[in-house]
């Protein structure tokens, strides 16, 4: 794990912003075609980042600019797409 990746993960503001992600596509009953989107595209995870970058503008219809950013931050890094996974995964009340 580069340095770049131990400052994602030990983030608590992050976390806290992948969390609410997380959240945010299982209430829209997205977090299903979201994991499996991860899984398939795990190897191209940062170009899925750098399309982030790119749609952010649009994106902002639904949700805030910054969040998108955010976003694209995890993507852009291994830890980053394994806690997001994890946070699709998991299910209310843990």
């Amino acid at each position: 794990m580069d340095t770049h990746d131990a400052t994602l993960v030990n983030n608590d503001a992050l976390t806290a912003r992948l969390h609410a992600w997380a959240e945010r596509l299982k209430a829209m009953g997205l977090d299903g075609i979201a994991s499996v989107l991860l899984d398939a595209s795990a190897p191209v995870a940062p170009l899925g980042a750098q399309l982030l970058y790119v749609a952010q503008p649009t994106l902002g219809v639904f949700f805030s600019s910054e969040s998108v950013g955010e976003l694209a931050r995890w993507l852009e890094t291994s830890d980053g797409v394994a806690m997001l996974r994890r946070e699709l995964a998991e299910k209310p009340g843990e």
